[in-house]
Order: structure tokens, then sequence, then C-alpha cells
């Protein structure tokens, strides 16, 4: 019998927090280093064109991610087939065998 617990598997919240942590520290030293400010960037927020990036990029990259998952279940042939209603065998003429 084990007598201590098994110390358990990292939380898959923990994992995407860490993630989005590095994904974040990542893009702020991007933005440094290219030297965008604040200033800088409201200015390229008030330009339509980056809206409509601002905008259709995720957009686009659901979209695409989405068609990408289907094409996988399609590919690996999981789509359920239809299939027909079950039938109850009642035979009401055939006695009961005791």
């Amino acid at each position: 019998m084990q007598t201590t617990p098994s110390r358990g598997r990292k939380s898959l919240k923990i994992k995407v927090a860490i993630a989005s942590g590095f994904a974040v520290a990542l893009g702020l030293s991007g933005a440094l280093l290219a030297g965008v400010t604040p200033a800088l960037a409201a200015d390229l927020a008030a330009q339509p064109d980056a809206q409509v990036a601002v905008f259709m990029v995720p957009l686009t990259i659901l979209v695409l991610t989405m068609m990408f998952e289907v094409s996988r279940y399609v590919w690996r042939n999981r789509i359920p087939a239809s299939v027909p209603p079950r039938r109850r065998v009642t035979n009401w003429s055939a006695p009961k065998k005791r």
C-alpha cells in the first residue's frame, strides 16, 4: 500500500497561465525593442487599416483553426453514421417457458 500520495500532474490551467505570461512578456519586450511607445500605439490605433487588422487577423486565425480541426476529424473517419432506430422484438404469440 502506498503511504504517501504521489505528486499530481500540473494542472492545465497553470500551464496556460505560465504560457500566457511568457507570451505577454515576449510581446512587451518586442514592442519595447521596436520602439513602440504609448503615443505611437495610440496613433496606430486611430488608423482604419490597423482597426480592420486587429479585428480580422484573430478572426481569420480562428476560422483557419476550425477548418483544420474539421478536416482532421473527417480524415480520421470519425463522422458518426446515421443508425436506424432499434426495433423491439416482441413475439406475443410465443408462450413463456418456466
